[in-house]
């Protein structure tokens, strides 16, 4: 099983740094918003005036990529690195996009 987290394609560590956040926003959000639903928490989410939640929900997610990326490059693991670097970017375009123009 391990074999298979030491593969070095850019693909791969793409679609795990796409993947990861999903983990993290699951953690914040049992631990900020346990009193809502999924459901719930992606409606306030999305019509909270400003976004400033789900920024912020967005830049604590990104705390798993970033453990991520640390694992890879100390393994010289690169090309899945680079992947996980260019997730990261996207969600963190995203975030910053939300913040500037939402």
């Amino acid at each position: 099983m391990f074999k298979f987290f030491k593969q070095d394609k850019f693909i791969f560590g793409f679609i795990m740094g796409l993947i990861a956040p999903v983990g993290g926003f699951v953690i914040y959000k049992y631990t900020k918003l346990s009193a809502f639903t999924f459901k719930e928490t992606f409606q306030y989410l999305l019509v909270e005036p400003g976004h400033n939640l789900l920024t912020v929900a967005i830049s604590l997610s990104l705390m798993a990529n970033a453990v991520l990326f640390t694992v890879y490059i100390n393994s010289r693991i690169d090309k899945t690195a680079k992947g996980i670097f260019i997730a990261t970017l996207i969600y963190g375009l995203t975030a910053l996009s939300l913040k500037t123009f939402g």
